[in-house]
């Protein structure tokens, strides 16, 4: 399940949203972002706008753990080159190889920070 949390995420994060959802999102889906309806059709309709509007978004993925049906993934997003960056926690829960229920956490990376070890 991790390598399909991972390609999820990349073919989300590169514009492939309807893909993305085709092969990995469960018709059943769930989601906890906070900033839409909590249904499969608000965030796909939510993912193809961001991909519209930072077509140059990168993503890359840090980390992944598996623990079951549970797959957490921690990534490095820029939306655009002069914005700030962002450190990305996603919790996925599969059902029958298809993700059925997600999280998602953000945090802005800061430029000043005294931590020597970075957010990767």
């Amino acid at each position: 399940m991790k390598n399909e949390a991972i390609d999820f995420l990349h073919l989300v994060s590169s514009g492939n949203v309807d893909e993305a959802f085709e092969k990995y999102i469960d018709p059943n889906f769930q989601h906890h972002n906070q900033y839409f309806r909590g249904d499969r059709e608000s965030l796909r309709l939510a993912m193809k706008e961001n991909a519209i509007t930072m077509p140059n978004k990168s993503f890359a993925t840090k980390m992944v753990l598996e623990d079951g049906a549970i797959v957490v993934t921690y990534s490095h997003v820029i939306q655009k080159p002069s914005e700030l960056e962002i450190a990305v926690v996603h919790i996925m829960r599969f059902q029958d190889d298809r993700i059925i229920e997600m999280w998602d956490v953000e945090q802005t990376i800061s430029k000043d920070s005294p931590n020597e070890n970075g957010m990767f």
